[in-house]
């Protein structure tokens, strides 16, 4: 995986970039002052960090979630960077032509099960979460005639209108909106926060995607308003536990269409995230403002 995020070419600028060659293996102490490195991360103790990674200034992850061994490295003043932008971008991709098939009503050839066609004219679709996938997919959306509604508690009224798309509470997005797309960042505050009230309350034949994370999912609850309603859908690429065991209820029914976490960086996809970090080294080490760096405020809110 390491030579599929960090292609030939982006190594070699790497090199070229570097006060000296970069090395392929990890021995320790490990003298760098920067660490190249993606999914497969371990996580080590503050303590460790010290011994191991003495001169450690920079950590540039062609990845996305940092959650499992940033906190260490970052008390320990080592600044972390991360490619979760990058890797937002193929989410947004996904999410956004999910959201227009469903607009179609494309599923129902899968589903077996008519629901009421309104196209992408005007269609009400619920954005949950603006955090940076958030936003990305509102952007995407403007290029459509669509009605966006959005949940985000943290963010201004400025923003909202910058988007182009209307402020509004979960159950105004899960009791109106034909299309519902979650985005929330994983955190102990958004775990089960998609509860059974608010599921329930889908309209009888609105689509319910999510590419966020299961855990903010009450699942039982979606299996039974799926089966409350069948022309209900769930186009889930996340799930909790993931992957959902074989006997999972939510297997059985036609209308929970479920993919195994296909949204992120798939294939060639994953060499963008390499080219972001290889362009955020090129900020540090020209002094200039880095635009992917990982705070310990940030890891409060962050996927």
């Amino acid at each position: 995986m390491l030579f599929r995020v960090y292609a030939a070419e982006t190594i070699n600028k790497i090199a070229g970039l570097a006060a000296e060659a970069p090395s392929l293996s990890l021995e320790f102490p490990c003298r760098a002052e920067a660490l190249f490195t993606t999914w497969g991360m371990r996580a080590y103790k503050k303590e460790e960090i010290r011994e191991l990674f003495p001169d450690l200034k920079y950590i540039f992850y062609g990845a996305g979630s940092v959650q499992s061994f940033a906190l260490p490295f970052i008390k320990n003043g080592v600044r972390v960077f991360s490619a979760w932008q990058a890797n937002g971008v193929p989410v947004a991709e996904f999410t956004v032509s999910q959201i227009l098939l469903c607009g179609k009503r494309y599923f129902d050839v899968i589903t077996g099960e008519k629901g009421t066609v309104h196209g992408n004219y005007g269609n009400k679709v619920g954005i949950i979460g603006l955090g940076m996938i958030g936003k990305l997919v509102c952007k995407m959306l403007s290029a459509y005639k669509l009605d966006v509604y959005a949940y985000d508690k943290f963010l201004p009224d400025e923003e909202f209108e910058k988007l182009g798309v209307k402020r509004a509470d979960l159950g105004f997005i899960f009791s109106e909106c034909d299309i519902i797309s979650n985005h929330l960042a994983n955190n102990a505050q958004t775990r089960g926060m998609l509860d059974a009230e608010l599921i329930k309350s889908m309209k009888p034949d609105a689509y319910f995607i999510n590419t966020g994370r299961g855990a903010q999912v009450d699942h039982n609850a979606l299996y039974e308003a799926l089966c409350a309603e069948p022309k209900r859908t769930a186009l889930l690429d996340v799930t909790d536990p993931e992957p959902l065991p074989e006997d999972h209820p939510l297997k059985t029914l036609k209308n929970a269409i479920i993919s195994p976490h296909i949204a992120g960086s798939l294939g060639d996809e994953v060499a963008r995230m390499g080219e972001y970090m290889c362009e955020e080294f090129e900020r540090m080490i020209k002094g200039e403002a880095p635009l992917y760096e990982v705070t310990e405020k940030m890891l409060e809110v962050m996927a």
